[in-house]
């Protein structure tokens, strides 16, 4: 026994706390996945490497830089990119798509931390390289993080806000001591920060955008760059990664190609052509109708359906509340019951969507028919006085209309809100107390946008509402909504089984003043502030289930998005060229696993 006491006695002397190394971690609960897992449960590992595939967007690209705020937005993708793969740069640890928040080793071959998450050790992995052959190090996880707080955009310059000390542990491992800023989620978002290269990085011109191609640790080089344009990235024959069990049945081309196009039309034709290979598509009345090319009729394009298992999201119209005519949230509601969704979705969609009632619809983390049970009634405290009943209760649903663009009934409700925000009807217009309109403009970014704006606008004008559209261009978008200039805009919110610190740059009062975060809608609610915080800090998965409903309901009952629609499944049409797994991980389709069928 004397043999067991005294090391520990010693450790503790020594201010340490020994901590057993792990394989991986997870936000709630364990990993699903042994230490002796070979591969995620949703790839081919027997996937043969080798062809190529092309992708298209709509947009442009004059950086290959994801980190820095010149780039927002405008970063090659691919570079870093959740849907593509990060294929040059590499986060310390890998996210399985099949888990709601579980990371495995990538760089950081394990991990060590305590039961109070108050710090975290990544154990490098002795085999990680850079595509020059240097050895990934200790130094360069703690360069990168110094890196991007001096020159990095948000979130990447806040992280080391929550860091009390970083240090170098041993030869190959790095260990992150919290502050009482952090939170039970920091050290799995640090397991996902990307690490950079300290001896091929200049710290002085890092925040300038750039198209020399930069030395990663990912499976792929950048081959050739045009900007604006196209990206191709060839396969890197040295990647250190291509055996770990995270990596196994991915990045399974040689070749990976993104193109670029200035309109959805554009991209669509060259899908119809075959230069490109993969359409997602979101469009029900485009999914019906626009396959009835040569390609598809024959066979050589496949329509896919896949069904993930993923909380709905909010796609919605979002008041800008910075700007005073939205800052009532009686005004935003009112506003809200104008928009006719079951006209929308009859004449423009085929009826083919579903209301969306909730930021986490179709999960146990919904408020959405549920009401608040006693754990969420004393998380939320006296901030439940400001919740309306019925969604407390979990009986609110939006109104549903009679589908004309004018029910009389639910504009009649929306008027009578619209009065208690200080607006009535006089000469046909919507004024206030001084005699102003009540006008605003909906910026969109595209034609299918502008369709539903206009459709939002005629019901408007039958109570006297102007409401103008403007749509721009992509780059003048993203500008404006960088810096928050617009009065409403469209916004998708996705949101996973394991909602965290993303919450605070769409939703936090901090974020409310700082360019480039999330913050659409401008919140500045204390009281939203706390129930992030209650998010953050939950520990069961009871409790968090209490904690993301709870704050579901505020945002609700807080009316800062028009809520409109969601699918249940996602659709892709792909060249017959192009395969993936048949299983359907828990987060849907993952285009990193797919591969070329002709290199088989």
């Amino acid at each position: 026994m004397l043999r067991i006491i005294v090391p520990l006695v010693l450790s503790l002397l020594c201010g340490t706390v020994a901590a057993e190394p792990l394989h991986g971690i997870a936000m709630h609960g364990e990993p699903a996945l042994p230490p002796d897992y070979k591969h995620f449960p949703y790839v081919n590992p027997d996937v043969k490497k080798g062809g190529k595939i092309t992708y298209g967007v709509v947009g442009t690209f004059d950086n290959l830089n994801p980190f820095i705020l010149k780039s927002m937005r405008t970063t090659a993708r691919g570079m870093w990119d959740p849907e593509y793969g990060n294929l040059v740069y590499e986060s310390l640890m890998q996210r399985s798509r099949d888990e709601p928040f579980t990371l495995y080793g990538l760089l950081a071959e394990t991990v060590e931390w305590d039961e109070d998450r108050s710090f975290i050790q990544f154990n490098l992995n002795p085999n990680a390289k850079w595509s020059d052959g240097q050895p990934v190090t200790p130094e360069d996880v703690m360069f990168t993080f110094e890196l991007m707080r001096d020159k990095g955009r948000v979130p990447y310059s806040n992280r080391i806000n929550v860091v009390a000390k970083m240090e170098k542990v041993g030869e190959h491992s790095v260990r992150f001591t919290f502050n009482d800023k952090a939170d039970r989620e920091t050290p799995l978002i640090f397991g996902l920060f990307p690490v950079l290269p300290k001896h091929a990085v200049d710290p002085e011109t890092f925040d300038r955008t750039s198209l020399t191609p930069p030395v990663g640790s990912g499976p792929y080089k950048v081959k050739t760059v045009k900007p604006g344009e196209s990206i191709t990235y060839e396969r890197d024959p040295t990647y250190w990664g291509k055996d770990i069990p995270a990596k196994v049945g991915t990045d399974n081309y040689d070749q990976i190609t993104v193109q670029y196009f200035l309109q959805d039309t554009t991209l669509f034709e060259a899908f119809k052509k075959g230069d490109v290979d993969l359409y997602p598509d979101g469009n029900p009345g485009h999914w019906a109708n626009a396959y009835n090319f040569p390609a598809a009729t024959s066979g050589a394009v496949i329509k896919d359906v896949f069904t993930p298992k993923l909380p709905s999201g909010m796609l919605g119209f979002v008041f800008n509340t910075r700007r005073p005519i939205f800052a009532d949230p009686k005004v935003r509601e009112g506003l809200s019951l104008v928009f006719d969704f079951e006209w929308a979705n009859k004449n423009l969609y085929s009826g083919a969507y579903k209301r969306t009632q909730s930021f986490w619809q179709n999960s146990e983390l919904s408020s959405f028919g549920v009401p608040a049970n006693a754990a969420e009634l004393a998380l939320l405290g006296p901030i439940k006085d400001k919740i309306a009943p019925e969604i407390l209760e979990g009986i609110y649903k939006l109104p549903v209309t009679d589908g004309s663009g004018r029910d009389r009934n639910v504009l009649k409700q929306a008027v009578a809100l619209l009065k208690q925000g200080g607006y009535a009807i006089q000469g046909g217009k919507m004024l206030d107390a001084s005699g102003r309109q009540l006008a605003f403009e909906i910026m969109t970014q595209n034609a299918d946008q502008e369709k539903l704006a206009v459709a939002y606008q005629r019901s408007l004008q039958t109570i006297g509402i102007a409401a103008s559209i403007r749509t721009v261009d992509d780059s003048q978008y993203q500008s404006r909504t960088n810096s928050f200039d617009y009065d409403m805009i469209m916004k998708s919110y996705t949101s996973s089984l394991s909602p965290g610190n993303e919450q605070l740059g769409r939703w936090s009062s901090a974020a409310r003043t700082r360019e480039g975060t999330d913050s659409f809608a401008g919140a500045n609610d204390p009281d939203l502030d706390t129930l992030i915080d209650h998010l953050l800090r939950a520990r069961s998965a009871e409790d968090f289930t209490a904690a993301v409903r709870s704050y579901d309901r505020l945002l609700l009952s807080s009316h800062y998005v028009l809520p409109l629609y969601h699918m249940d499944q996602q659709w892709v049409a792909r060249s017959k060229r192009i395969g993936h797994p048949d299983a359907v991980p828990l987060y849907g389709y993952q285009l990193p696993v797919w591969w070329d069928t002709s290199a088989q």
